[in-house]
């Protein structure tokens, strides 16, 4: 092919850059909203909706490290769960490094997601911690009486209608659901001390009251390694040269422009505005929670 040429003279005629070293690269997830289902035209994080997009971020080349971008108030401890361990189980399967960005409220299941990380990151003004479990609703037996209705339920099964808002609580219900909310607070517990370690340094009566304190505090209780965000803190681990990579969404444009989340939904009725009543009264109860999530905080 250059036959008056040595192998070092067909080398110097190549491009320097095809000898160099390719450039880091930092996978970016971001996670925002609420974690679970929240209804049938709105979307919330789950790990069906997430899981193609953590196995690109991990499948990237020349991939040093996963940075996960939190902004949640919490939601459901399932999906806090399944998420957090498809982290963990991709992080070790590769071999890379998961660091974790927290921006407003990283709380309840959003510091869940935050501990599937290696190294937590905050600003000073973020929003850390809750680490509980909590059932809330609504009670409306005194409504019925007063407006003369006549409610009637039959059930197979004698705990089938537990906790029904419409009758007085019944204290063995009260002690069941405790029971559970217990049972997942442990869980929660051991993922953050399983995760934090020896990193963790205020007594654990506190860290899992359900308090949220601010980036700064959260430092000086080991629920965070540092304040930092996502660009200047990658640049300082793998140089001025690594490459941030986002991965989006990979809804089609249009479900996120009219707020269909990957729980589905009715797509004609949304467009047209006729969904049917049941839906509309299903997404305006999810938004009230939703935003009552969002309220604790301040936000």
């Amino acid at each position: 092919m250059f036959p008056n040429m040595n192998i070092q003279s067909i080398l110097s005629c190549l491009p320097i850059k095809a000898f160099r070293n390719p450039d880091p690269v930092v996978a970016i997830i971001r996670l925002n909203g609420v974690i679970g289902a929240a209804g049938p035209l709105r979307g919330g994080m789950t790990l069906a909706g997430l899981e193609k997009r953590l196995d690109q971020a991990f499948k990237l080349k020349n991939l040093e490290a996963v940075a996960l971008i939190i902004n949640s108030p919490g939601g459901s401890p399932v999906q806090s769960d399944l998420i957090a361990r498809r982290i963990r189980d991709l992080a070790a399967e590769k071999s890379v490094p998961v660091y974790a960005f927290c921006e407003d409220v990283a709380a309840s299941g959003g510091y869940w997601l935050a501990c599937a990380a290696d190294h937590i990151y905050a600003q000073e003004s973020s929003i850390i911690g809750s680490i509980g479990v909590i059932s809330s609703g609504f009670g409306f037996p005194a409504v019925l009486e007063r407006l003369g209705i006549e409610r009637r339920v039959r059930t197979a099964g004698h705990r089938k209608s537990t906790l029904d808002p419409f009758e007085k609580e019944d204290p063995e219900d009260i002690e069941r659901l405790e029971a559970i909310l217990k049972e997942l607070h442990e869980t929660f517990k051991s993922m953050v001390t399983t995760r934090r370690e020896d990193r963790l340094k205020a007594d654990p009566e506190l860290l899992f009251s359900g308090e949220f304190w601010t980036g700064n505090k959260a430092v000086e209780l080991g629920l965070i390694d540092g304040i930092g965000e996502t660009r200047s803190m990658m640049r300082e681990r793998f140089g001025e040269k690594v490459k941030l990579v986002p991965l989006d969404d990979s809804r089609p444009w249009w479900r996120k422009r009219i707020g269909l989340g990957s729980t589905g939904g009715s797509l004609s009725g949304a467009l047209l505005g006729v969904a049917e009543p049941h839906e509309w009264m299903q997404g305006l109860v999810s938004a009230a929670e939703e935003r009552a999530l969002w309220a604790r905080f301040g936000l």
